[in-house]
């Protein structure tokens, strides 16, 4: 993952613009009000994040992507790799869901506003200013 890409802002919690300014407040916490605290602007090129009201409700659908996936594969692991009775199956896609909720949480407002905003190299972003 280099600069420039999107998986690199993605995974980096970068700003999807610039690439060099954060994302979030908090680099990872468990916290449950601080886990998808956002800067208001970057503080490298002031791309707003908040593109507008209720912008990241849209995350909610790539968070149930990501949750099906965890839940399907972790479902596929302990029933058929490991070989758990249907009980236990459910209760380790419950305890991998839990654990998991934090990243899925990051990693979905992650990858929606990395839809919507391009990498802009340090030339382009100085041209824009100076527009």
């Amino acid at each position: 993952m280099k600069k420039g890409t999107k998986l690199y802002s993605i995974f980096n919690g970068k700003c999807p613009r610039c690439h060099e300014g954060e994302f979030f407040k908090n680099k990872f916490t468990l916290h449950p009000t601080k886990v998808t605290e956002l800067h208001e602007t970057c503080s490298k090129c002031d791309l707003k994040y908040m593109i507008e009201p209720s912008f990241f409700y849209g995350a909610m659908y790539v968070n149930y992507g990501l949750t099906v996936a965890i839940a399907v594969t972790s479902f596929i692991i302990a029933r058929v790799f490991v070989g758990l009775e249907l009980l236990q199956s459910f209760l380790t896609v419950f305890a991998a869901l839990l654990v998991f909720a934090p990243f899925g949480l990051r990693l979905s407002r992650s990858i929606w506003i990395n839809m919507f905003i391009n990498y802009k190299n340090p030339e382009e972003l100085k041209a824009m200013k100076n527009e």
